[in-house]
């Protein structure tokens, strides 16, 4: 229970901790609709100062180009989840610590039905690179309820970082190779220079 909080007390921690490249009070959460719960992307928004909008999925492809990317996890960096299964809009999930070059933890929101309600907030989640590769392309969560990894193994894109200056080149390559997208923009850009 230590590591679930509600919308307007994560609003609260992450103004108090100054987080935010803004102030965000309890007040504005509710102003933003987050009383009843955050979505992932809207609560690593907030959290990492990562300025994407959209569904969870969409922010690999997004900041391209506006921030760098990689298969490294930093603490702050965001990881984006591939949809797969019933997580069909992917999810965002901000690296709160690194414990070993495998294993990192995150702050989340919308993972876990916690107490059989949705958008709840978790802190400090063991995360397990399972690729491999070792380049974090797949992972394991942490599963509350039965209080150990679960078994799922769920495809990612990498992680997005918030400063300009994280080397991502490997990483997106990696990824940019199965996007098509991207290898569009790549050329554009590519042709460009």
């Amino acid at each position: 229970m230590a590591n679930r909080i509600t919308a307007v007390a994560a609003a609260a921690m992450i103004a108090g901790a100054g987080l935010l490249s803004g102030l965000v009070s309890p007040q504005v959460a509710q102003a933003e609709g987050v009383t009843n719960g955050w979505q992932c992307a809207q609560f690593a928004r907030l959290l990492s100062g990562i300025e994407i909008f959209g569904d969870a999925y969409t922010w690999w492809r997004q900041a391209m180009g506006k921030y760098a990317r990689g298969s490294s996890p930093d603490v702050g960096a965001v990881l984006v989840f591939k949809p797969h299964g019933a997580m069909k809009l992917g999810h965002v999930a901000v690296v709160s610590q690194i414990l070993t070059d495998r294993v990192i933890q995150v702050t989340h929101a919308n993972w876990s039905r916690i107490d059989g309600s949705r958008g709840q907030v978790e802190k400090d989640v063991t995360v397990q690179d399972v690729s491999a590769a070792n380049d974090w392309s797949e992972v394991r969560v942490w599963n509350n309820p039965t209080k150990e990894l679960g078994t799922t193994v769920y495809p990612t894109y990498g992680f997005v970082y918030k400063g300009g200056d994280k080397a991502a080149t490997t990483a997106n390559a990696r990824n940019d190779a199965s996007d098509p997208i991207a290898k569009i923009l790549s050329g554009a850009e590519g042709a460009q220079h």
